[in-house]
């Protein structure tokens, strides 16, 4: 099952608070948005993909803890993107600083603010290409580094800002760079 999406004037003319309260009235859907106003009902994963996505959050949480640089959020969290769309990697991190200059009301709600860093793991309903145009969105929006892990083809591809996509086949650990110093991902938990 791949994901829904509705394109149309009613759902392109909601409010940024009334798409909040649609989220918060229906948390057992995973929703985004795009910047022209398409709503996306996600399916949810299997047990796969939620132990993936379980093992990479774990390890950005872990070295977070170690260094404080910043804050990590899981797939559920959504953020309004500066251009409008409001997505939810599957996995991100902040540094504190940006962190710290949103309000207590914009950290609660879907913050306005792009992750420096970010993850999307592509699961067995996921379409490929889809998955390209929203990291590509990420990287419009202010994203530092962003990886696209594909377990079914053992391919990764690092998006960054200002340079072509990068892909690597089978991979057997990822680097933070110089956005998440001294982080490595071992995929041999993913793969």
């Amino acid at each position: 099952m791949t994901a829904l999406i509705l394109s149309n004037p009613e759902t392109a003319s909601i409010t940024d608070e009334q798409f909040y309260q649609l989220c918060v009235a229906n948390r057992d859907l995973r929703l985004e948005r795009t910047a022209k106003g398409d709503l996306i009902i996600m399916p949810p994963t299997g047990g796969g993909t939620g132990k993936r996505n379980s093992e990479i959050n774990l390890d950005l949480g872990l070295w977070n803890r170690q260094t404080q640089l910043g804050v990590v959020f899981d797939s559920s969290t959504c953020f309004k993107l500066p251009k409008g769309a409001t997505f939810s990697p599957d996995a991100s991190w902040i540094p504190l600083a940006k962190w710290e200059a949103l309000s207590a009301e914009q950290q609660e709600k879907f913050p306005p603010i792009c992750p420096d860093f970010l993850i999307e793991l592509r699961s067995a309903s996921d379409s490929l290409k889809p998955l390209q145009e929203k990291m590509q969105e990420y990287i419009d929006n202010g994203c530092q580094l962003g990886w696209l892990i594909n377990p079914q083809n053992h391919q990764v591809e690092i998006y960054r800002q200002g340079q072509e996509k990068q892909i690597l086949d089978n991979p057997a650990s990822l680097s933070g760079e110089e956005v998440l110093p001294g982080f490595v991902l071992n995929l041999a938990l993913i793969w």
